[in-house]
């Protein structure tokens, strides 16, 4: 985008009181003078507000796409629970009743398993290697092929980097500690703990610390030291597990209503795009720089860190390999995207042993 030339576009003339509905302008409409519309949305999250990353994050994009537009593009975020509950964000965005959320796929793949590539598949691919899926091989084309049959069009919008593997209220030393054991834990990586004997059960992250707290659940896995810290996971269990084998580079979506997307000026489109994409980088960073700071404070004030034994990893590893051959023979859709970002994998997988994982195990030693 040539800024310049977009900045004079949006400012050329003034608006007097043209205050335009998105679901209801064309993309190339423009009121009486020229100047581009006033356009004012909604946004959906699945976050609760106390998370600055996350849910502070919409307001970072909503504020950038505010300033590349001249103040004529407003998007106003909602935490989770404000317009929608936090895990029905597709279902409204689909709807039409929200202009657009912010939310990860994974929370829908009993609509469609392929979302669970949107956001991350066990064992598969870190936050870099994710991003160079999406925007370098093909992967944002076949999101959006799945959200399409849902009236809903698609950009990365954040990620946060691998993650930690759960609180627990009791150690687990083995697989046969996970039997019965009742866990917070959404997407693929649910569905596997479920194999190993997990009670699984899915819930926002405004309802995990009173879940765990009063026994509703005995663990329980949002993101990383920083966000579970700041909802007081810490307070509520003792032992804290890694590595989050089932999120090695999940990332997050921004959701659009495919009507309201099309009837945006392309300016506000590319705005919107900018901003997303920045947001994406965004996220990851401030994860990346916050999480040492909140794991040393959690581990100072008694939190046990314990990483997860080879038998779980082992099997975990395994039963997730049985899952993506079982959903590739089932849905033709799964196995197309399955099969593209497998072969990416591998690729990706190769360089990166040559190129980051032999300096890092010299640095890490």
């Amino acid at each position: 985008m040539k800024r310049r030339r977009f900045v004079t576009q949006a400012t050329a003339g003034v608006v007097t009181g043209a205050t335009v509905s998105a679901c209801a302008q064309s993309a190339n409409q423009r009121p009486a003078g020229g100047a581009l519309p006033t356009v004012r949305w909604r946004m959906a999250t699945s976050w609760p507000p106390s998370l600055d990353i996350l849910f502070g994050g919409t307001r970072t994009l909503a504020e950038a796409v505010k300033t590349m537009t001249g103040g004529r593009f407003l998007i106003t975020p909602y935490a989770a629970g404000e317009l929608v509950p936090g895990l029905q964000v597709l279902d409204a965005v689909q709807a039409g009743t929200i202009e657009c959320g912010h939310t990860a796929a994974y929370y829908y793949i009993g609509k469609n398993p392929a979302l669970a590539f949107a956001t991350t598949i066990p064992f598969g691919l870190t936050a870099p290697q994710q991003n160079a899926w999406l925007y370098n091989g093909g992967g944002i084309d076949l999101i959006r092929k799945v959200y399409a049959d849902f009236g809903v069009t698609y950009f990365p919008a954040g990620n946060t980097g691998a993650q930690m593997g759960g609180w627990f209220k009791r150690e687990v030393r083995s697989l046969q500690d996970l039997a019965g054991l009742k866990m917070r834990i959404p997407g693929l990586g649910g569905q596997v703990m479920a194999k190993l004997g997990v009670n699984v059960q899915v819930l926002p992250g405004s309802e995990l610390f009173l879940a765990l707290d009063r026994g509703a659940v005995d663990a329980a896995e949002w993101v990383g030291p920083h966000d579970d810290e700041t909802l007081g996971l810490n307070r509520a269990a003792k032992f804290y597990y890694y590595p989050g084998w089932w999120e090695p580079g999940p990332t997050l979506d921004l959701l659009i209503n495919q009507k309201a997307w099309e009837t945006l000026p392309a300016e506000y489109q590319t705005a919107l795009e900018v901003a997303a994409t920045a947001l994406n980088l965004r996220i990851g960073a401030r994860y990346n720089a916050q999480d040492q700071a909140a794991l040393a404070r959690l581990t100072k004030g008694g939190t046990r860190l314990i990483a997860y034994s080879p038998d779980i990893l082992k099997a975990a590893e395994r039963i997730t390999q049985e899952l993506l051959a079982e959903s590739s023979a089932q849905d033709s859709t799964f196995r197309q995207i399955y099969d593209t970002w497998g072969t990416f994998r591998r690729q990706v997988y190769a360089w990166n042993r040559v190129n980051e994982f032999s300096l890092m195990s010299f640095l890490y030693r």
